[in-house]
């Protein structure tokens, strides 16, 4: 593993690289909102993506990086993640065929700059699908314009018993339910499998 710091608009992000041997593709992921690039499920799609020929980056936000576990402005999210994969694709990964993804809030980031990075799929872990009502007497808007504007083939993995709710299959979008909530604690589970054939036929059929 290598740790690189990068410059980003909002300040230094961090890439936590895993290489390959003649690696098929590349997958960089970002954390959820308060979390980190440690969470079970971002450790087991790392590892599923390394055991199908596919390096892989976890990404530290700049307000990670710096200690805060208040999230940046989605406007921030996306311009310092946009600078890290650009960066990462011109020093790192090359000409591979790129996947993004993430957990949560990264899973949103990864979705709304998916164009912008070039990706050839998204990986969402635990989309926070209709965020919860609090005190406000009507329900917070949707965040499923984020995931229908995605132009590329989308797999979302999502607890069964997540409190954001479930994502409908679309078009181009595969939603596999695990047991669990939003957290994902038992990490991939069941989607494992499905997880490993996704990755492997993307990279194949943008090789």
């Amino acid at each position: 593993m290598t740790a690189l710091v990068l410059d980003t608009p909002h300040g230094p992000a961090r890439a936590h690289l895993h290489d390959v041997r003649s690696p098929h593709g590349a997958l960089v992921l970002g954390h959820g909102a308060g979390g980190s690039v440690n969470a079970k499920d971002l450790v087991e799609t790392r590892d599923v993506a390394l055991s199908a020929g596919i390096a892989v980056a976890l990404v530290e936000q700049p307000y990670r990086v710096a200690g805060r576990r208040a999230s940046a402005p989605a406007v921030q999210l996306d311009a310092a993640w946009t600078r890290v994969v650009d960066t990462l694709r011109a020093v790192w990964f090359h000409e591979l065929p790129l996947v993004v993804g993430g957990r949560s809030s990264g899973a949103r980031v990864a979705c709304r700059t998916s164009g912008a990075t070039g990706a050839v799929g998204v990986l969402c872990l635990a989309f926070p699908l209709q965020p919860p009502r609090g005190k406000r007497p009507e329900p917070p808007p949707s965040r499923l314009p984020e995931l229908d504007a995605v132009e590329v083939e989308t797999l979302v993995v999502q607890g069964e018993r997540d409190r954001f709710g479930m994502p409908a299959a679309a078009t181009r979008r595969t939603v596999c339910a695990v047991p669990g909530d939003h957290g994902l604690r038992q990490g991939l589970a069941t989607a494992a499998p499905l997880v490993t054939e996704w990755l492997r036929r993307l990279v194949q059929e943008n090789a």
